[in-house]
């Protein structure tokens, strides 16, 4: 099974997908970003959350990345306020 990224309501599948998500959203606006929590919830399963600010609309979000990992890889990335 490939991997999957889920951000902004979208769903990226696939090495392809993915890279094209990661391209578009790297240029699209400049922020800084602060790592605020960590959390393992199990052996497989972590939730970070960053603090955002830049020219994005509303200027300020905490987001929260919740990843698996597998085989030491993400195989499941969903990044949400």
């Amino acid at each position: 099974m490939g991997a999957v990224v889920t951000d902004d309501g979208r769903t990226y599948r696939g090495e392809d997908e993915i890279r094209g998500w990661q391209r578009r959203a790297a240029g699209e606006f400049t922020y800084t970003a602060e790592l605020i929590g960590a959390t393992r919830v199990d052996d497989t399963h972590y939730e970070l959350v960053q603090h955002l600010e830049g020219d994005f609309p509303g200027g300020v979000v905490d987001l929260r990345y919740r990843f698996t990992l597998a085989d030491g890889l993400i195989t499941s990335l969903v990044i949400a306020p």
